[in-house]
């Protein structure tokens, strides 16, 4: 074949990549599935779940609302005393997806609630049942399909960490024992400091992890809870171990949302009182050490966190600030920011989740603007992002209180 034509297929296969919007990396093209719907919260008095589909693009529209058969609730702002929002729930993962199943707290009526997931729809939903929580104020959830094990964080007067197990025919068992948490919080609680953040599973979902915020005014320590799954043994299911390890890794004070970074012993976490660390978990000790920490100057309170692996980095958000930040896995470092005060009639964003080559990011506003969720192109790799889509939540009865960000690929 003449030399030519051999570079005119190569062009051909080379711009048949770029329309398909798949990022470069090091050794060749990786391809990265985009997601079938997101999820989140109304949050509301009569509790729901929020199903809105995902086409080809990345883009949003339509979508459904289904009742969880719980109460949701807000925690009480510090500095006003009045009920919170944006960000009413002071956590990262008020619903989480596992398989086929989802899930999500109710903290308003201190419940569990597990729905299943259509296949051929992801946006239907089904009710599996409804479990009630040792702890007040269940304000996010994690859940291991390794070892069919759902876990909630509660931060209320009566705050921990209690589990259940569960499986696609029988639905969720009763939840354990309380974990206590000594907080000394009101329900519902007073916040944001002093409260849980973020429960989740490690990448090898062999241990949980919960980021729990100090109150730097009252000299009070945050920490990084860690506790180890017990696995199956014979005929008995998984379960959590009933002690934790806890560490206030230095230069950290109001650890929030957090995401294991894939391939390793790391964490990405989030501090609204200053930006973003990584943190390196011991495997022997199970203790947290601070591998690099970065501010974030222009910041007011930076609680939440996705990593994309469209970009190998990572995504954090401010609800007081118009933007998103973009942040390197390796040392913090800032890669770039995303102005999105044209895109967000809100003040900033709270939950967010990355997906395929897109961000998801929820703006719930405080009342006097609609609820949005904003879409982010990261298709040509790190300090890429751009606003693709503003979609509206109004049509869907969604407001303020509105929490949580999940994808279903």
């Amino acid at each position: 074949m003449p030399a030519i034509f051999k570079s005119i297929l190569l062009s051909a296969a080379l711009w048949s990549l770029l329309a398909a919007a798949q990022p470069y990396r090091h050794g060749g093209w990786k391809k990265v599935p985009v997601g079938k719907a997101i999820y989140f919260l109304t949050n509301d008095a009569v509790n729901a779940v929020v199903a809105v589909p995902v086409a080809a693009d990345g883009t949003l529209s339509y979508g459904t609302v289904t009742g969880t058969g719980g109460a949701g609730s807000s925690s009480i702002s510090g500095s006003t005393m009045m009920p919170s929002a944006p960000d009413a729930l002071l956590s990262q993962n008020a619903l989480t997806i596992a398989g086929q199943n989802l899930f999500a707290v109710n903290s308003g009526s201190n419940t569990l609630t597990m729905m299943s997931i259509c296949e051929s729809d992801p946006t239907v939903l089904t009710l599996v049942g409804t479990v009630s929580i040792p702890g007040e104020f269940p304000n996010t959830v994690a859940a291991s399909a390794k070892n069919n094990l759902v876990c909630v964080g509660s931060t209320g007067a009566k705050a921990g960490i209690s589990c259940a197990t569960f499986s696609s025919t029988a639905g969720l068992s009763e939840m354990d024992f309380l974990r206590p948490f000594d907080l000394g919080q009101s329900t519902p609680p007073i916040g944001p400091t002093n409260t849980v953040s973020q429960t989740f599973f490690s990448e090898d979902e062999s241990l949980l992890l919960t980021t729990v915020k100090g109150d730097p005014t009252a000299n009070k320590t945050g920490f990084l809870s860690v506790f180890p799954v017990n696995p199956r043994c014979g005929c008995g299911p998984a379960s959590l171990s009933a002690k934790d390890t806890r560490s206030s890794p230095p230069g950290t004070a109001v650890l929030f949302g957090s995401e294991p970074i894939p391939g390793g012993s790391t964490v990405f976490v989030v501090d609204a009182s200053f930006g973003a660390v990584v943190l390196s978990l011991d495997e022997e000790t199970r203790k947290a050490s601070l591998v690099a920490k970065q501010v974030i100057g222009d910041q007011q309170a930076t609680c939440w966190a996705t990593i994309s692996p469209a970009t190998d980095s990572a995504f954090v958000t401010d609800p007081l600030v118009n933007h998103i930040v973009e942040m390197s896995l390796s040392d913090a470092k800032i890669i770039s920011a995303v102005n999105t005060t044209t895109a967000n009639a809100g003040t900033g964003f709270i939950d967010l989740k990355a997906a395929g080559n897109f961000i998801y990011a929820l703006s719930p506003g405080n009342g006097s603007t609609e609820a949005e969720v904003v879409v982010l192109d990261v298709s040509r790799g790190q300090g890429s992002a751009k606003v693709i889509q503003t979609f509206g939540l109004n049509a869907l009865g969604v407001g303020k209180t509105a929490q949580g960000m999940q994808v279903f690929m």
